[in-house]
């Protein structure tokens, strides 16, 4: 889900580019990816709006927050993507266990998420010692656009994962 138009084209244009590399793949291929990116896509939308309405409880394993604006302005940070009301609606849509990854080249911001993550009684922070061998953050760190900049421009990075606890009432 992203909500800038031009965001979303240019992630259609990346899966449609992907389908169309694996489709000219043999199948016995070693580069050859599992569904072919059938089970990838993207919409326009405001998550922070409609998430609820596109995931059921439970669903999703993992959610990825990766650069995301920072709002500066003081009356702005009501806008972030991470708020003490959307991490309610995050937990809701992941399930119990599932990561919520954060990833950011704004120390301010990170610091920001990784307070209101710590304060919500449905996360669990996970050292990120514990994250040295995992693929997923190590590709959501370095294989996005935004992520390939900040390494060009020689900047520093900010990750914090946090696990999703069982309901408490389960």
């Amino acid at each position: 889900m992203e909500i800038r138009t031009s965001v979303t084209r240019y992630v259609s244009d990346r899966i449609a580019a992907a389908r169309q590399q694996q489709s000219l793949l043999p199948p016995d291929s070693p580069e050859t990816v599992q569904g072919g990116y059938q089970n990838v896509s993207v919409i326009r939308a405001n998550s922070m709006k409609h998430m609820p309405n596109f995931f059921r409880k439970g669903q999703l394993s993992k959610l990825f927050f990766l650069f995301p604006d920072p709002h500066f302005k003081l009356r702005k940070q009501k806008a972030r993507i991470i708020t003490t009301t959307l991490i309610a609606e995050y937990a809701y849509v992941l399930r119990p266990g599932g990561i919520l990854y954060t990833v950011t080249d704004v120390k301010d911001l990170h610091e920001w998420m990784a307070l209101h993550l710590h304060k919500h009684p449905l996360f669990e922070y996970i050292p990120n010692d514990q994250l040295t061998h995992d693929p997923v953050l190590e590709a959501a760190r370095t294989s996005t656009e935004e992520g390939k900049k900040v390494e060009r421009n020689k900047g520093d990075k900010w990750v914090a994962c946090f696990k999703r606890k069982e309901n408490p009432q389960d």
